[in-house]
């Protein structure tokens, strides 16, 4: 059975390319795949439409073993793809139904164990190979700092970015987003559009005053605004933000602010801005490109690389609401928990986010 028709199932119920340096430039690629120029659509524009997928088993921060260093050797691309194939094949296999003891389930494609799986692997679709960037696969996609970590951020800051990932039991709104059906977790809606367990697929659409960017998780819709350059005050807190766009070349840079607290990186502060860059490198990929700019909320810059790596695949209806029924289950168990007097054990075998992570 198709992944993807998997990806469907579990929704309905709860580059190849010559680029900058990837030290952090967050210019347009020096060059494209040999050769080619990029579609126009009928505005002009470089094509962008389609459904483009950012699906990768590319962490979004770097594994501390590798220091600095941004590539892979094609050895240890191979070897790494190698073993999440083996890990994938074993993670798929049909669950010991005689084994009763929730502690000793199997292990998740999440990384979860035991009664937080939910599901196993069988049911979900994180993609199965590394992000490649002129052809070289990368350690992380964070590419600035130079370590490939993000940069430490004040005690507020990170208390915000915690409390976004649902730690408070006591009523709907203190869940995260995801569990809510308000946008799709981890950063998948963006900004930045960041890989996560499942339904990682992006349809764009462009006019000529706009572009839109459909999310399939929980059918978010980006719309990126060409013909106004100014944001609304700041007061007025947007999901996903007040993105702004324009073009330098063939590539489309897009501005976005006003995002609300809830959003963002890892928890970001009220003025958190991203910058985006979009650049067509050859008929099956997008360079995309981000910029994290929230001094208060981390103590240096972030930039990251991906690529969306166009697919035949359509867009599911992903029904959240619909098949929520993790809310009461959660809610419920909290009233039990403080009835009994027993501990709640937090986010146990809570979903590993972006990238892998």
């Amino acid at each position: 059975m198709n992944s993807r028709l998997l990806a469907l199932a579990l929704a309905t119920s709860a580059i190849m390319v010559t680029a900058a340096a990837p030290a952090g430039a967050q210019t347009a690629p020096a060059s494209v795949a040999r050769g080619y120029k990029a579609p126009r659509n009928a505005f002009g524009q470089p094509d962008f439409s389609g459904v483009w997928s950012n699906a990768t088993i590319t962490r979004l921060e770097r594994d501390p073993k590798y220091g600095d260093r941004a590539t892979l050797t094609a050895d240890e691309a191979k070897a790494i793809e190698g073993a999440s194939d083996q890990r994938n094949a074993r993670l798929r296999a049909n669950t010991d139904t005689s084994n009763k003891d929730p502690d000793k389930l199997p292990e998740c494609q999440s990384g979860a164990t035991g009664a937080a799986c939910g599901y196993n692997a069988f049911w979900t679709d994180p993609g199965t190979r590394l992000v490649r960037i002129g052809g070289v696969a990368r350690t992380s996609i964070l590419t600035a700092p130079a370590n490939g970590r993000l940069p430490s951020r004040p005690t507020a800051a990170g208390a915000r970015g915690r409390a976004q990932l649902g730690g408070n039991f006591d009523n709907p709104e203190a869940r995260a987003l995801g569990e809510r059906c308000i946008v799709g977790f981890g950063g998948t809606s963006g900004p930045p559009m960041l890989p996560v367990l499942y339904n990682n697929h992006y349809q764009i659409q462009q006019t000529k005053d706009a572009v839109v960017i459909v999310v399939e998780m929980v059918h978010d819709a980006r719309i990126v605004r060409l013909a106004d350059t100014k944001h609304p005050p700041a007061d007025m807190r947007v999901w996903m933000g007040d993105s702004i766009g324009h073009w330098e070349g063939d590539t489309l840079v897009v501005e976005t602010t006003n995002l609300r607290r809830e959003e963002g990186l890892r928890g970001p502060t009220e003025n958190m801005k991203t910058i985006e860059r979009f650049t067509r490198v050859s008929p099956e990929q997008i360079l995309y490109q981000f910029e994290v700019v929230d001094p208060a909320a981390f103590s240096g810059p972030v930039k990251g690389e991906e690529s969306l790596n166009f697919t035949k695949d359509k867009i599911y209806e992903y029904a959240c609401h619909e098949g929520n029924y993790a809310m009461t289950g959660i809610l419920a168990g909290a009233r039990e928990a403080e009835r009994t007097g027993k501990p709640i054990e937090g986010n146990r075998g809570q979903i590993k986010e972006e990238g892998g992570n």
